[in-house]
């Protein structure tokens, strides 16, 4: 019969991500694992595999507990809101990083681009969950009429996240309230509406240009 485990798994999870997120993958030893988990190198394989499945297992829950979670508290309200909401949030989060951390996910995108196919999948599906919030956002907006219907919606969606990624690197290097704000204020206005609008680019399978009204 198993012995039960004499630990907190989500207080060793938070840990472990804590360590991940500091250090990234590789630089991460089974040292650090130790130290920041409180547990030995046995109790860590025994419960959760090798160091590669800890980090599968830290990012999961760091996707779901900060990215899931701001993705379902943005969707809700209005479509430009939404889209301000968020982006403002990922600003605060990043500006109250003393150790100027960035997001675990895009960390791990940079780390792993080319030359891990285990990885690869997890990461681009998270990126593919942001993109399609953002292009719902962008649908609403484009149909309440609070967001330009000059633009197709999929490459505004994807011109958000682009914004997103960039002040996710920016704010490690550059962690100033004037230069994330910024950024994030001229997407906003690059996405409003403006009154003599008369064209809709739509993209299915190919861009189509009609005009606005009947």
């Amino acid at each position: 019969m198993a012995r039960p485990r004499e630990f907190d798994e989500d207080a060793v999870l938070d840990a472990a991500v804590a360590c991940f997120w500091r250090h990234g993958f590789d630089a991460t030893s089974i040292r650090d694992l130790i130290g920041e988990t409180g547990l030995t190198a046995a109790s860590l394989y025994n419960a959760f595999g090798d160091k590669r499945s800890l980090f599968r297992l830290a990012l999961e829950r760091y996707i779901e507990g900060g990215i899931g979670q701001r993705l379902a508290r943005y969707q809700e309200v209005s479509p430009l809101e939404g889209v301000r909401g968020y982006l403002r949030d990922v600003v605060e989060r990043s500006l109250n990083d003393p150790a100027n951390k960035g997001c675990m996910v895009v960390n791990a995108a940079l780390e792993f681009a080319t030359r891990d196919s285990e990885f690869r999948p997890m990461i681009a599906g998270t990126f593919a969950r942001i993109e399609a919030f953002f292009l719902d956002c962008v649908r609403r907006g484009q149909h309440d009429g609070s967001v330009t219907r000059a633009l197709a919606d999929e490459d505004l969606a994807r011109h958000c996240l682009a914004v997103l990624m960039g002040v996710r690197v920016l704010a490690r290097i550059r962690p100033e309230r004037a230069v994330l704000d910024g950024a994030v204020a001229a997407l906003l206005r690059s996405l409003e509406a403006r009154p003599d609008e008369g064209l809709l680019i739509s993209r299915n399978d190919h861009a189509e240009i009609r005009p606005d009204t009947p």
